[in-house]
């Protein structure tokens, strides 16, 4: 079968997923919050595993004008249910409506349950309650400025919960977060990496599964193993070819932190993983950072907002950062702050500003690009 697919990240991050889906041969098409690609049973799962930045991937099964309730019935009702479900489907339906005229998200979710119910009851000529006690497909109707878009969701938990993280300290950073910082970076794995407040080391992690082509996904489970139009073996056929293509290079990736119980945290995920061997933590005040490499890349994820009320505090860690690594002009820096005064701090403006959502905090990613280095001075 062919399928309209979409990928849905945190805003701010639409080009780097769109980028990701580019360089696996999709063409796509960009939205706030979305990015639509095509694709069969297999891209369904090849997606799934592979995508580093991404939430989900969910299949795009109609898409209509709904400026009343018999609109969103009969166009609901009009999608070929049986050909994605079976008898026994369970299949909750979340709803979400913003800036329209159908704007009871419990209404819309009855009515759009209730048409499916409709359309399905017909298909199998069924005359009592459907049993939905088979497998999960999760469905969804958003409305945005009168416009319905009906999905599947194929993914299930998030693509963030990679399955690696066993242990977390306070306000961890999402997986999938982590990875689109290091591909918003200048950083090839030919070059040092450092991450100087690691925390639970998911920056640093997700920068060795990038450098050594590891699919973030290969170990996790996916809601689309339960659909019917999957074939079964398509996962296993996908998670062997993905191990093939994964390299095993030696990185230059450091993680720091001051406090060490961060850092055995940070060696048992590593170690879930598979990067323990490319990646080391160690215990280091950003003051106390040293090194003779003429070039590398920087990301850092300092404490701000809820995990440091002490605005004080975290702005004299911006002054360290800026003293040390104004030594190193050879050095990109990428420094993620929900400070707006950010750049005050450090002691120098910023060659670029991103903003992005983490999670729903506004922050901005201060990028300080580093002087070119002839390849022969490394």
């Amino acid at each position: 079968m062919k399928f309209h697919l979409v990928a849905t990240m945190a805003a701010g991050l639409e080009a780097v997923t769109a980028r990701e889906l580019k360089d696996m041969g999709y063409h796509t098409q960009t939205e706030n919050g979305r990015v639509y690609f095509d694709g069969d049973e297999r891209d369904i799962v090849r997606t799934n595993v592979w995508l580093r930045s991404a939430d989900r991937v969910k299949i795009v099964l109609a898409k209509f004008k709904a400026l009343s309730f018999e609109d969103l019935f009969q166009n609901v009702k009009a999608i070929p249910w049986s050909d994605y479900m079976p008898l026994d489907a369970e299949f909750p339906v979340a709803g979400r409506a913003v800036r329209s005229k159908l704007h009871s998200e419990p209404d819309v979710q009855a009515v759009t349950k209730k048409a499916i119910v409709e359309s399905m009851s017909e298909t199998y000529h069924r005359h009592s309650r459907l049993p939905e006690t088979g497998d999960k497909y999760p469905l969804e109707i958003s409305i945005h400025n009168d416009i319905a878009m009906m999905t599947m969701d194929t993914t299930g938990d998030s693509l963030f919960k990679r399955g690696y993280r066993v242990a977390a300290g306070p306000a961890p950073m999402k997986e999938n977060f982590a990875a689109a910082l290091v591909m918003l970076t200048n950083w090839r794995p030919d070059m040092p990496f450092y991450d100087p407040t690691t925390g639970s080391g998911t920056i640093a992690i997700e920068a060795a599964l990038y450098g050594n082509n590891m699919a973030p996904g290969i170990q996790r489970d996916f809601a689309f193993e339960g659909f019917d139009f999957i074939p079964v073996n398509l996962l296993n056929d996908v998670r062997e070819e993905a191990a093939s293509l994964a390299k095993h290079e030696d990185l230059d990736i450091l993680g720091g932190d001051i406090n060490q119980d961060m850092i055995e945290i940070a060696n048992v995920n590593a170690k879930a993983a598979g990067v323990l061997h490319p990646v080391r933590f160690k215990q280091l005040a950003v003051k106390d950072f040293k090194t003779d490499e003429p070039r590398g890349v920087i990301v850092a994820n300092p404490p701000y907002g809820k995990r440091m009320a002490d605005t004080d505090i975290a702005r004299n860690l911006a002054r360290e950062m800026g003293e040390v690594y104004g030594q190193l002009p050879g050095w990109s820096k990428y420094i993620l702050s929900g400070d707006l005064e950010f750049e005050r701090y450090y002691g120098s403006k910023a060659t670029k500003r991103r903003k992005l959502y983490n999670g729903a905090m506004r922050t901005d990613l201060f990028q300080y690009w580093g002087r070119r280095v002839p390849h022969d001075k490394k």
